[in-house]
This record gives C-alpha cells, structure tokens and sequence, in this order.
C-alpha cells in the first residue's frame, strides 16, 4: 500500500511538472511570436521586462532569470520552501522557452520576425494574450506559480493588510501605465491594457471550464426508474431525499446528482422520457472532488 501510495505521487509529481512545461512553452509562444515581435505589453514582470527589452535589447529570458533568482532568495525565509521550489523551477522554464523563442523568431538582421505580416498589431494583441492565458491557465491547474509578481504579491500580503490579487492588479496597472512616460506612445498603453482584459478572461475561461459540472435537484414521483438510469447511463450515483410539498402536502422524492457538462443534456432527456411531469432545476456546480470527479489535492 505504502508502495502503491509514494507511485501515485510521484506520477501526479510528474503530471505537474509536465503540465507547468506545457503552460510555460505556450506562455512564452505568446510573447516571442506575437507580443514583443508587435512591441506590445502588459502586466506582470515579462511585461515589464518586455519594457526593458524595447529600451535596450536585453533579452526578456535572462532578465527574467535573474531578477527571480534575487526574489526567491528574499523570499525562502518568509514563504517557504515549497512555494520558491515550484516558482525557481516556473521561473527557470519560462526563461528557457522565452530564449528558445526569441531565437526562433530573430531573423538574419537582428529583427524579430513579424509573421502575421506588418500592421496586424491588434490580431498579435488577440492572439498573444489569448496564448498567455491559456499557458497560465495550465500552470496553475496544475498547482504551479509563474514566479515574477507571485512572489512580490505573497510577500506584500505576508506583511501587509493587502489582498493578493489587489497587489498582483496594481502591480499589473503599474507596469502598463510606466509605458506613457518611456515612450510617449498611447497605443502601447492601450494595447497593454487589451492585452491584460484578453489574457485575463482566457485564463477565467480555461479554469472555470475544468471545474465546471452540472448539478442537478429533480423532483419526481418515479425516483427509482430516474436513479437506475441515471447509474446506468452516466456511471454517477444519485442521493434520495424525502419532500413534501408546502402547499400540497404530498410527499414527493427529491434526487440529487452531479454529473460532468457534457453529460447535462443526456440526464434532461432521460428525465423527460422517464418521467414528463418531474420538477428539474439545473446549476452549475465549480470544484467537484470526490469519486467519478477529481481528486482532492491540497
């Protein structure tokens, strides 16, 4: 069992780690392809090192590498060491992507290549910060920490009366807003700002979809005929509960089940089939864990 037990760790250790190079490799698509090619921003410290590359060429990878080697050496004492472990390894994989794309996209002259042609600066905004929050959102699904603003944010909030998600938006506005005095140049600030809204929502998207699962209250006069096609159907289990209804005074059963989204519109038209005049309410139910779902992991 012991055995059985340290396998599955190490697997889900594996799994992680894998998933946070998937995200870093899209994350840092998005920048070297369509972000610092289109001198485009946004927040977080690639974007302020996106600032720093614009002004003096200083490649964003190496910036990024040695301004999170200062942070989480400050930090190892207040925070811990698993939360600077998984942040140096974040850290380190995104500045290895980021100079493997720049490398990729550096033409002969020093340039970096535009490959959705000159002028399509709005469509590289999109396109960057939609591959940003997809390569977050993997990231932290898997439990991980992109390093950067996450640990100034975790220090802030250790010492501080300061949410963690208000010092990491402040810190975001800060950088964008710093491109105005450096450049003179509202569009980069604009941009800065679509490119945080899109990358935001995409990151929203791409959590909220995988935890997303359907629950489902039914009442019904057929309860057994409901639960054994609904066990049989979908492999999920179902909870009876005894009503009774405050204006009637029947007794009737309440069925609750959770089932995974694609399978809501199976669970509707068995219910319709099986029984017509049964009352359904339909939620959406975030953060299912337990048999049939995910796992609970701390």
């Amino acid at each position: 069992m012991k055995y059985k037990l340290k396998k599955g760790r190490v697997w889900e250790f594996l799994k992680d780690f894998s998933a946070i190079n998937i995200g870093m490799a899209i994350y840092a698509l998005g920048w070297a392809a369509f972000l610092l090619p289109y001198h485009i921003t946004t927040g977080g410290m690639t974007g302020m090192f996106a600032i720093l590359y614009y002004v003096t060429g200083f490649p964003v990878s190496y910036a990024i590498l040695i301004a999170n080697a200062i942070l989480l050496l400050i930090s190892f004492k207040p925070l811990g060491w698993k939360f600077v472990g998984k942040s140096a390894y974040a850290a380190f994989s995104l500045s290895f992507f980021l100079e493997i794309g720049r490398q990729m996209m550096t033409a002969d002259d020093g340039t970096l290549i535009q490959i959705i042609g000159p002028g399509q600066d709005s469509m590289a905004c999109v396109l960057g910060a939609i591959l940003n929050g997809l390569g977050i959102g993997v990231v932290f699904l898997s439990g991980g920490s992109t390093g950067g603003w996450d640990i100034i944010a975790a220090l802030v909030n250790k010492y501080k009366n300061i949410s963690f998600g208000r010092a990491l938006l402040c810190l975001d506005f800060l950088v964008i807003a710093s491109c105005w005095p450096i450049f003179h140049d509202v569009r980069m600030v604009v941009f800065g700002y679509v490119t945080l809204v899109v990358y935001t929502y995409a990151l929203d998207m791409l959590i909220n979809s995988t935890r997303q699962d359907i629950q489902f209250i039914i009442f019904t006069n057929k309860p057994n005929e409901i639960s054994q096609r609904i066990i049989s159907e979908t492999s999920h289990s179902v909870t009876s509960m005894n009503g009774e209804g405050f204006y009637s005074h029947q007794n009737i059963k309440v069925l609750i089940t959770i089932v995974h989204k694609r399978e809501a519109v199976t669970i509707l038209r068995l219910i319709q089939e099986t029984d017509p005049r049964a009352f359904v309410s339909q939620s959406r139910a975030e953060g299912v864990y337990g048999n049939g779902f995910k796992a609970i992991r701390a």
